[in-house]
Parts: C-alpha cells; sequence; structure tokens
C-alpha cells in the first residue's frame, strides 16, 4: 500500500523543482524530513495552528527592519504623504491586509481549501512566472470573493 501524503508531498517536490520554487522546496523538504523521521504526529498539527502567526511575524519583521536599521525614518514617512502613489500603496497596503485577514478566517475554518490555493500559485509561478506570495493572499481573495458570492445568492 502507498503512501498517498508522502506521494502528495512528492509529486509537490517535482512541481517546486520544475517552477524553481525556493519556498515550496524547503517547506516540502521540512515536511518531509518531519515525516520520514516520524515526528509528524508531534509536529504537523502543532505547525498547523501556530505556522500562519509564526509566517505573519517572520514577514512583519521583514517590513520593518528598514526602519530598525534607519534606512526609512520620519523624514520619508512625512514626504510619502505627499505623493499620489504613495496613497494608491497606503491603501493598496490596507486592502492587502484586510484581505489576508479574511485569509486567515478561511483557511482555519476550511484548510482542504489549501490544497487548490497552493495548486493554483504553483501553477501561476511555474507557467506564468508568477511570484508566490503563499496562500494567505490567495486565501483571503477566495473568501472576498465566495462572501459576495454569498452575498447575491
Amino acid at each position: 500500500m502507498f503512501n498517498q501524503p508522502l506521494l502528495f508531498l512528492l509529486l509537490l517536490l517535482i512541481i517546486g523543482l520544475i517552477a524553481k520554487n525556493n519556498s515550496l522546496l524547503i517547506a516540502i523538504v521540512v515536511l518531509l524530513l518531519l515525516k520520514l523521521g516520524g515526528l509528524e504526529t508531534k509536529t504537523f498539527s502543532f505547525i498547523q495552528s501556530k505556522g500562519i502567526n509564526w509566517g505573519v511575524t517572520v514577514i512583519t519583521i521583514a517590513v520593518l527592519a528598514p526602519i530598525a536599521s534607519g534606512e526609512i525614518g520620519f523624514k520619508d514617512l512625512t514626504s510619502a504623504f505627499k505623493s499620489p502613489l504613495a496613497w494608491v500603496a497606503l491603501i493598496s497596503g490596507m486592502a492587502v491586509a484586510l484581505l489576508a485577514k479574511g485569509g486567515v478566517s478561511l483557511l482555519q475554518n476550511d484548510p482542504h481549501i489549501t490544497t487548490a490555493l497552493v495548486l493554483g500559485t504553483i501553477l501561476s509561478v511555474s507557467i506564468f512566472k508568477g511570484v508566490a506570495v503563499g496562500p494567505l493572499i490567495g486565501a483571503g481573495i477566495a473568501y472576498t470573493a465566495m462572501k459576495i458570492i454569498d452575498f447575491f445568492s
């Protein structure tokens, strides 16, 4: 009898190699090592429950690093509000954060949707040379679309 989760991860590993998606490759290798090391029962549910928060924390640290290093200061902040493009960026940042909030909710309530989101991300990266920003924003967009569909149904 074959091990379906292992086969699925190996298939994703092949796709990740073809797409040259380092984030996906690292994630799969870590999961494979945990699985093959017999640590899956202790770690997978913990990672699933805490992983999104860890990821958001790491991204937040990366976004705030230029402020901490002094590359971005109050002068940059005040001058940014003088530019129409900065206002577009501000509104876009707010919209993405709100979409991601819905994405967290969707992934927590319907984790099976992650499969479709990951597949969509992999296809976009491999076929269209897209950038993998992770399933969180995809889930947020899906959540918003589902709410719109529910509203009109």
